[in-house]
């Protein structure tokens, strides 16, 4: 058989995991890399209980902290003391034998215990997502709660982990299960009608089918009217700053991102092309994006980054249109830049401290549409404070505090347009078995969110995303 090489050089086998567990045992280290205090290293399969035997001498009780002195099985030379932990399964994370070896963090010691593992029979180097890729195989958890486990890892924000850990916990997969069970019930009754046509079945039956599968689609309906906000907030909010040259568009940049990010001059045209910077904002996550200032110019550079500046502004959530509080711009720049303002815009009037005593920032044609319009200085911090409140606002709405669990990813929203569909079908079709083909389609669509139906070629798309060790 084929083999690949791990970064040791020794010779991997290729595994596939369908709907069966694998005789291998599987091990890696599931703790950061690097010089560390402790480093955990898990094993999951048959030879795992066997493997902590060579190492430890004996198995500790099932799901108790024991320390033990780690030896080479092959030599007996001492590697570690540490704390082993013995999970026999099915009572485990991924439902098979797992162990984990809590040892000391260096470098050399995790170097010397995963090449002791290596060596010994039937254990091989663990794949991204092998483990949670096991523990879907045996029933420890739906697709769902798998993705929303690899969001919870990589979350980076308050609000993504919140709304991870209410996925891996298995609430999305609850939803989706109670509306596919609901169908099959549903299904069961226009299988009855075909396969015993003579039988006296009530009138009624027909039209309560009807109205059960209206009211499933309508709940459907309303699951994927949801602005799109955990695809949001798994991804990020995406704001533009927009503005004609030399408003301060890059230093509300630095600002907002607390670092120097990208270069602020006095000479009109610096930013050229669009800077992105990705920040937590007020536990929100935000990708927030410097562009270039918007002027007819004869540089084809900067023509080019005002093409640019114009896609974000088309392609953001939110616009920050930023204008010089006391600066008269050109008629046409000024118009141009007025034309981005909507609903989705909250207008900035920088410099405020340049502007004469006594005296008001200009009112902007098409300000009135704005979602906000905030006064403020980059430089001096005034008016600073509001802005951020307003900003903050803009994105929790854009987001919202969902109760019920929401779609996090494309593959979601696109399986439960094709339940939607085909019960549209369905509602439509006017024979009963053309109705239940239909309902069975739209069992199969919501039964592949949570991998209740062969999602084979799903699999390595989903877990690839998982770091070794998980």
């Amino acid at each position: 058989m084929g083999g690949r090489f791990d970064i040791s050089g020794r010779k991997r086998r290729h595994r596939v995991i369908g709907h069966e567990l694998l005789s291998e045992t599987i091990f890696a280290l599931s703790s950061g890399a690097g010089r560390a205090g402790i480093a955990v290293i898990r094993l999951s399969g048959p030879g795992a209980g066997p493997a902590l035997e060579a190492l430890a001498g004996r198995l500790p009780p099932p799901r108790l902290a024991t320390l033990a002195r780690l030896r080479d099985p092959g030599d007996g030379s001492p590697l570690d003391d540490a704390l082993i932990l013995w999970f026999p399964g099915p009572q485990s994370y991924t439902g098979e034998d797992v162990v984990e070896l809590h040892v000391h963090g260096g470098v050399a010691v995790v170097a010397a215990m995963l090449d002791a593992l290596g060596r010994q029979p039937g254990l091989g180097m663990a794949e991204p997502g092998d483990f949670t890729r096991r523990a879907f195989v045996s029933g420890k958890l739906d697709l769902t709660g798998a993705e929303g486990l690899v969001d919870l890892i990589d979350a980076e924000t308050q609000a993504q982990r919140r709304q991870a850990l209410r996925q891996s916990d298995g609430r999305l997969g609850r939803l989706y299960d109670g509306w596919r069970e609901r169908l099959i019930a549903l299904l069961a009754h226009f299988e009855a009608a075909i396969d015993f046509p003579d039988e006296d079945l009530p009138d009624t039956l027909e039209e309560a089918v009807q109205g059960d599968i209206l009211g499933i689609t309508h709940e459907l309906a309303q699951h994927l009217d949801d602005n799109q906000r955990g695809e949001r907030l798994r991804d990020g909010i995406h704001i533009a700053i927009l503005g004609p040259p030399n408003v301060g568009k890059s230093s509300l940049l630095n600002l907002l991102s607390r670092r120097d990010a990208a270069i602020v001059s006095a000479q009109a045209g610096t930013t050229r092309d669009v800077v992105e910077v990705r920040l937590d904002l007020g536990g929100y996550p935000v990708v927030l994006a410097d562009t270039a200032g918007l002027r007819d110019s004869a540089d084809a550079i900067e023509v080019e980054g005002v093409r640019r500046a114009r896609m974000h502004a088309d392609m953001s959530d939110l616009k920050l249109v930023v204008f010089d509080s006391a600066a008269q711009d050109s008629e046409n720049v000024a118009a141009a830049t007025a034309n981005l303002i909507d609903g989705n815009t909250i207008v900035v009037r920088n410099k405020i401290d340049l502007l004469p005593d006594n005296s008001q920032p200009r009112f902007l044609p098409g300000g009135e549409t704005a979602l906000a319009i905030c006064d403020l200085s980059v430089l001096t911090g005034d008016g600073v404070e509001r802005f951020l409140t307003v900003l903050c606002d803009a994105v929790a709405r854009r987001i919202g505090q969902a109760s019920a669990p929401v779609i996090t990813r494309a593959r979601h929203r696109e399986a439960v347009r094709s339940c939607c569909d085909a019960l549209d079908r369905a509602l439509g079709a006017g024979e009963a078995a053309l109705a239940a083909e239909d309902l069975r389609l739209a069992v199969r669509a919501l039964g592949r969110i949570t991998g209740a139906v062969d999602v084979e070629d799903l699999l390595d798309v989903i877990f690839r995303d998982f770091c070794i060790g998980k």
